[in-house]
């Protein structure tokens, strides 16, 4: 007979809540790359504490961020059902290059866990970018966008576009412009 899943103590969903919280305004502050001891610090836990609830790194990133990346899946299947295929993918593809500019280090981040499915990373990012793909294959089959552009290309322009803003801070202003360069790039010759 098997148990169900008791629910966390009070007070270690408590810990978890404000490592959360803590981690969220550290990492927008310093980066993906923050400090773990700070984080724990800042949300006034033990060091352990923080790895019982997030053993590695990636653990606690793909907990801020998966609820971020289900809106954004979330988000291209509404755009491919109201919106046509050029826009909806234009559309999506800004709203992705905004939050992944969000996190100092994040698209670095985001590509190195592309190709690594053993990565908390990449399971909690795998709906939105097969969301994005399918946004980028409904506006190839219009014809719109070039047919040998592939999502990972997609997904590697947007993160180039979002860490110009950390890099280039120069740059920043210039991000919307850049932004329709790529788009430019992207669509299918006459």
């Amino acid at each position: 007979m098997s148990e169900e899943p008791r629910a966390p103590r009070a007070d270690a969903q408590r810990n978890r809540d404000r490592i959360l919280v803590e981690a969220t305004a550290l990492v927008s502050e310093q980066g993906t790359q923050a400090s773990l001891r700070d984080v724990a610090r800042r949300a006034g836990v033990g060091l352990g504490t923080l790895y019982r609830h997030f053993p590695t790194r990636e653990d606690l990133l793909a907990a801020l961020l998966g609820r971020r990346f289900e809106q954004l899946a979330e988000r291209a299947d509404a755009l491919g059902a109201e919106a046509p295929a050029e826009a909806a993918l234009a559309d999506w593809l800004h709203e992705f290059t905004l939050g992944a500019g969000a996190y100092h280090g994040l698209p670095a981040t985001l590509l190195a866990t592309l190709h690594d499915p053993d990565s908390a990373l990449h399971a909690s990012c795998l709906r939105m970018r097969q969301a994005g793909g399918r946004l980028l294959a409904a506006a190839q089959r219009e014809g719109v966008i070039r047919p040998d552009v592939e999502a990972v290309d997609l997904f590697a322009l947007a993160n180039a576009l979002s860490w110009i803003d950390h890099q280039t801070p120069a740059l920043a202003e210039r991000r919307d412009h850049l932004f329709t360069l790529v788009l430019d790039g992207l669509r299918a010759r006459a």
